[in-house]
């Protein structure tokens, strides 16, 4: 990693002569190896992130699926439910029209009777 000292501004020395190309070029690589470092470094960082957003998404959808496996059997126990009480209620009324018939007969007519007025209008 670069240090304080290498991320200070270059200011150019007026100097006369071949010295200054000459301190000027390993600035010009050390800056490189820099710049080249950095992009080595965001390539790391980005995988990173990938990998990390990758397991999130695996966590999310394994906890989305458990709920889902969860929701499904509490609705399997609400279904059940509903057809013991629909079972329930039907055997009370079989038993109803088997101890009174006639009553039986007679409410299906009056409730038959009903239907066809209230479908006229």
């Amino acid at each position: 990693m670069a240090t304080t000292s290498d991320l200070a501004p270059i200011r150019p020395k007026r100097t006369n002569g071949p010295r200054a190309t000459a301190s000027a070029k390993p600035r010009e690589e050390q800056l490189e190896d820099q710049i080249a470092q950095l992009q080595t470094d965001l390539k790391s960082i980005a995988a990173t992130l990938a990998k990390l957003s990758s397991e999130k998404v695996t966590e999310a959808r394994d906890v989305a699926q458990g709920e889902m496996r969860h929701l499904k059997r509490q609705g399997q126990h609400v279904i059940d439910d509903v057809q013991d009480q629909a079972s329930a209620v039907e055997q009370q009324l079989k038993d109803t029209i088997r101890e009174k018939p006639l009553t039986a007969v007679a409410s299906a007519v009056g409730i038959g009777f009903i239907l066809a007025l209230l479908s006229r209008r």
